[in-house]
């Protein structure tokens, strides 16, 4: 039996409350992005786009030799091998991707477990191959925060777990959509240090200042009406 994408009901009370939460994260994010307050959640944005790199380097049996995340918000994926056009924009892409997945996952308290497992589970195996102690402090931390959020949500009426999850996606959702109309390298100076000595951002910009940031909002379009089948 084929599933059934119709929306069929909309929009009823969960429905409802997850158009607006979407909402709240983005406005949230865009006005406080320059804060100190979103940036643990910006370097694990960070992380996630360097894995995407890494993770692409590995599909097109390269080797990964190191992942790095910096404290200024930058970060850089040393890789030797693989194929250099399908690494290169893997990071967006990625970024897209996770963002479009975690907030799916918030649709549910199952797959939020899940999705929050996962991120544990990437978290605890880059934190023995770090190279630097930006992204180690920042796997702990998370992996305690995470762990603490989990933790409330099992044991207390605190249950926020599938929110976060959500926060996570919209902001991954948002970063290419940022770094590119912010136009601003404090943000991130994106690096893959074997071949690409300028960032992602700059590269594509020469093709279209756009595409990222369209590609963005088309991945957390994409995310939204799957989320409205799913709840109805």
């Amino acid at each position: 039996m084929r599933p059934n994408w119709e929306l069929k009901n909309c929009c009823h009370h969960e429905q409802v409350v997850f158009l607006i939460t979407i909402s709240v994260c983005t406005v949230v994010i865009l006005a406080l992005w320059r804060t100190v307050l979103l940036k643990p959640f910006k370097l694990v944005t960070v992380f996630l786009h360097e894995a995407s790199h890494a993770i692409a380097c590995k599909l097109t049996c390269g080797h990964v030799e190191g992942i790095q995340v910096h404290v200024d918000e930058g970060g850089s994926t040393q890789t030797r091998g693989g194929i250099y056009w399908f690494i290169l924009p893997a990071g967006y892409l990625g970024s897209s991707l996770w963002g479009m997945l975690f907030i799916l996952a918030s649709t549910n308290l199952l797959t939020a477990r899940i999705a929050a497992g996962c991120l544990l589970v990437a978290l605890v195996i880059v934190l023995f191959v770090a190279k630097n102690w930006t992204l180690r402090g920042l796997c702990i931390g998370f992996i305690v925060f995470l762990g603490v959020v989990w933790l409330l949500q099992e044991t207390t009426k605190v249950r926020i777990l599938r929110y976060v999850i959500m926060f996570i996606g919209v902001m991954n959702s948002l970063f290419s959509v940022y770094d590119f109309f912010d136009n601003s390298p404090d943000i991130y100076d994106d690096l893959i240090s074997r071949r690409i000595h300028t960032g992602d951002a700059e590269k594509f910009a020469e093709v279209s200042l756009l595409q990222w940031g369209l590609i963005s909002l088309l991945f957390l379009s994409g995310a939204m009406y799957p989320g409205l089948v799913i709840l109805s």
